[in-house]
């Protein structure tokens, strides 16, 4: 017998309505992939790493290199183990490369070897090689190149890692060269000249091969051009007659004295 005013009968809270097992919906799963015959994929898509995961690292942006504080006792200074950016300034064939890289590697803190060179080599169709004639293409190239290694730079020496750049700058044009460079890394950069006589330039540029190899009269040229650093007031190495090693710790004494006290640039 039917009860008039009987009130329905209250589900249970493990059940729902619509669902006779009392079982929520589940969300629709995507399909898989064809050919797939693992399990279907999650619905929820995955959660992002955490901040101090492996390829997730904040980096502090680079700032401009600053003038370092002169040190209390400046003998007691270790250039080796000071967080500091070089430019070394020298012509073709006068062993730049060769002892920056030795020098960066050499080191007690981290240290990175920034080639000019090696960074307008980046360029591939369209590289503009001065040898073929100088224009506003390949001028356009090195103030470029000359731009992204100042960038570089400030980004080492802002996450603690040093850096040598080298670069030929010529004296005459000091507001494409040395300006640049101040203008691109910041005034704490330490611009160190590398010049050995023009006979030494001269057997070591006949030793290189491709386009980094000058003719002799091109050498000669940058030579001169060159010696007009005596008398800038810039830290000037003569490493005609020393090894890759003692031009390497001779730029450490450099390094320590300009720490002590910069040169007015």
């Amino acid at each position: 017998m039917q009860h008039h005013g009987a009130q329905p009968p209250v589900p249970r809270p493990d059940s729902v309505q619509g669902h006779p097992h009392g079982h929520p919906p589940q969300p629709a799963q995507p399909p898989a992939a064809p050919g797939w015959t693992g399990p279907a994929a999650p619905a929820s898509l995955p959660q992002p790493p955490a901040a101090e995961t492996t390829g997730h690292i904040q980096l502090p942006p680079g700032g401009p290199v600053q003038i370092p504080s002169p040190a209390a006792d400046p003998a007691s200074l270790d250039a080796a183990q000071a967080a500091v950016a070089v430019l070394l300034i020298g012509p073709a064939g006068a062993g730049k490369t060769t002892v920056a890289r030795h020098w960066a590697g050499r080191r007690r803190v981290p240290t990175a070897h920034i080639s000019l060179d090696d960074v307008r080599e980046w360029v591939r169709s369209g590289f503009a090689d001065p040898q073929s004639g100088w224009n506003d293409h390949s001028e356009a190239q090195y103030r470029l190149a000359r731009r992204t290694c100042g960038f570089a730079a400030r980004n080492f020496l802002a996450n603690h890692i040093s850096c040598i750049l080298d670069d030929a700058v010529f004296p005459d044009r000091p507001v494409v060269g040395l300006g640049g460079w101040k203008r691109h890394v910041g005034p704490g950069l330490i611009p160190v000249v590398l010049l050995p006589g023009l006979e030494i330039v001269l057997e070591r540029n006949a030793e290189r091969t491709g386009n980094r190899r000058l003719t002799d009269e091109e050498v000669a040229r940058i030579h001169g051009r060159m010696a007009g650093w005596y008398g800038s007031g810039l830290p000037i190495i003569d490493n005609s007659r020393h090894d890759v090693e003692t031009t390497a710790r001779m730029l450490d004494e450099v390094v320590a004295r300009s720490l002590a006290s910069p040169p007015s640039w």
